[in-house]
This record gives structure tokens, sequence and C-alpha cells, in this order.
């Protein structure tokens, strides 16, 4: 073969290579539109009925030199990428998506600002008992600048037969608490019946892990004017739980604090496995603010701190835990609450690594 010949059997090929680009992208703008569909229609974006009828469709019509089994692997690997572009639209279309939004949501309750690149802190007992009770922490909470409070009204317990929670009296007696010590309130709503009433009471719309995927309520929850806490299902993924959030931003709200809160693991030694690699992915994923609650994830009082400081260290715009004037009596989670004392020396020293990470993300 001269050399002339080699270089038109090449600009040959270069030929058939910009040929088979074309349709290539010919292809992936037809598989755009299906994946559009199938989003419309919630159809599984996989189909490996279609696609062996599509193989085995290709391999009929195969009259070589390459063998079936080599067309059949370059023909998976066009699916794959297919399929994969299908879903990166399905993620550019999020609202809750960085894509669609690449600046930092900055939610403002009352005086506290979320997602700023400051910390808020959200403290306050597991379950309201009583005024005295939610005063004394509230106190507490004030002396040290925190601005927002927290505390169960409405408690989906795993036993039947544990306490449940005041209901709206308890949303009242945070109420009456919060304006003698100007906070803002953070309570769970687990009924979307309940979420017009609680208006009144609350400054942040809790959604518990347990109500993740509960629907109707995010759906309720984002047609109101008011900011939600969002937990993070105990059994989630990371895209399960943004699709969450995406419920209550598709009805219009869009003031979502995103909270990791530890996922159920095999591992017993702590209540949950605190996922902290979570908070960075939800960051880079959403422009949401991304809280991390150190009480339920570990389950355990002595956790807490080098949770908080983790938590702190790896970009988390708020750190929410459980207070309690004498935890040994409460009635729900009493291993997992700081007492007053405790609570002082864990802000001590939260503040100190405070002050030396924020610094440097402001030089870095």
């Amino acid at each position: 073969m001269t050399k002339v010949e080699m270089e038109l059997l090449r600009e040959e090929m270069d030929d058939v290579n910009l040929r088979l680009l074309d349709l290539i992208n010919e292809r992936a703008k037809i598989v755009q539109k299906i994946g559009e569909i199938k989003s419309k229609q919630s159809v599984n974006r996989f189909d490996p009925v279609r696609e062996r009828d599509m193989i085995d469709k290709i391999i009929a019509n195969n009259s070589g030199p390459f063998e079936n089994s080599t067309i059949e692997h370059i023909f998976k690997e066009i699916f794959k990428a297919s399929l994969e572009l299908q879903e990166d639209d399905h993620r550019k279309a999020l609202l809750v998506s960085r894509k669609k939004k690449p600046e930092d949501t900055v939610i403002k309750i009352k005086d506290a600002v979320v997602g700023d690149g400051n910390v808020e802190y959200v403290m306050g007992p597991c379950s309201v008992e009583s005024y005295e009770q939610v005063a004394q922490v509230a106190q507490a909470v004030k002396t040290r600048g925190i601005k927002l409070l927290r505390g169960g009204a409405f408690k989906p317990r795993t036993s039947p037969y544990d306490f449940q929670g005041l209901g709206l009296e308890g949303l009242e007696i945070l109420k009456r608490v919060a304006d003698e010590y100007d906070l803002a309130v953070i309570s769970e709503i687990v009924n979307p019946a309940d979420i017009e009433k609680a208006l009144d009471y609350i400054d942040v719309i809790q959604i518990g892990a347990r109500n993740m995927q509960n629907f109707e309520l995010l759906k309720a929850a984002g047609e109101v004017d008011k900011p939600v806490l969002l937990k993070r299902g105990l059994s989630a993924t990371i895209s399960e739980f943004i699709n969450a959030a995406e419920y209550i931003v598709s009805r219009g709200n869009g003031n979502i604090i995103l909270c990791e809160r530890g996922i159920r693991t095999y591992e017993k030694a702590t209540r949950n496995t605190l996922d902290i690699s979570a908070v960075p992915i939800l960051k880079q994923e959403t422009h949401l603010p991304v809280m991390v609650d150190v009480t339920h994830s570990t389950g355990r009082r002595d956790l807490l701190l080098p949770a908080a400081k983790a938590a702190l260290a790896i970009g988390a715009d708020g750190i929410m835990a459980e207070v309690h004037p004498d935890p040994a009596v409460a009635l729900s989670d009493s291993a997992q609450q700081m007492d007053i004392p405790m609570f002082h020396e864990f802000m001590d020293e939260i503040k100190q690594l405070e002050n030396r990470i924020l610094p440097a993300k402001e030089l870095g």
C-alpha cells in the first residue's frame, strides 16, 4: 500500500468518524426527549426489556467484521452514556440544584441568618414538658447569643406508649417563652392539617426524619411562607433527601434548611451513624444551607462536642443539639441531652474552634 493510498483511507476514516459523531449526537437528542417524557410520566429511565430488544435487532443486522459480542459491548456503552445523559438532565431540572441556582440560599429567621457563611446554633429540649423547663433552657441559650430555640410539641415515637408531646399546648409554651427571650422557634409538625395552626406559634417548620418522605406533609410545607428545616430520613440516600426538598420548593417555598442527623447502619455504638460527608455533598449538589443534628446522630451526650467539631470543620451552616435542665427526668431521650452546665462547656469549646475556622475560611 502506497503512502497516498494510506492517506486516502485515513481521510475516509476521518469522514466516517465525523458522521458517527453526528449520528451519536443525533441519537443523544432523541434520548433527551424520551427522558423528558419519562420524567413527566414518572417512568423509570432504565428499561432493560427495551435495551435487550434494541441489542437483539442490532445483532440481527450485524454483517461484520465485528463479532456480535463486540457490537453488543459497543452499544451497551452507548446505552449507558445515554442513561447518564437522561439522569443529568433530570438533575439539572431540580430547583434545589446548584445548576439551577449557583448562589447560596440565605435564610433570615428573625435575628438569625442561616447560610451566610457564619454558624447558627439550634438548641432546646427534646420535648416541651412545661413552661418552667423551656424557660430555663431559653435563658441559658439567650446568654450565649443563640437565636434559635428548638422543642418538640408533636413527637413521633417508635413506641405508641412513649410520650407523644403536648401538641398545641407545647407550641403555646414555646411561643410564650420565645417572645419573652426574643428567640425564634423551630418545632416539628407531623400532620399536614396542623401546619396552618402552627404558623401562629413557630418560625421554622421542622420535618423530622420519620416524615422525610411524607409527601403530603412536604407539599403542605411548600405551600406556606415559613422556612422549613428538613431532616434526612433514617435510611434515606442523599438523592432521596434532595428530592424530598424538591417537593417543598416545587410548591413555592424555597426557604429550606437541610439537616443531616445520622442514618441507620449496622453500627450499634451510637444511636445512628453520622454521615459527615453528606454535608459537603449536599452543599455541592444544592444551594441550600446544611445543618448537623449532633444529638440524634450520636444519641450520646459524651459525643456531642466531637461530632459538632467535625460538623463545623467540614463546613456545616449550623449545629443542632438538645438541652434539658435535668436530663435524668426528661420524658424523652434522656441519655442524649446536655444539662445546662454541660451546654455552657459545649459552647465554650465550640466557639473557640469556630473562631479559628471562620477566619481561615475567609482567607482561604
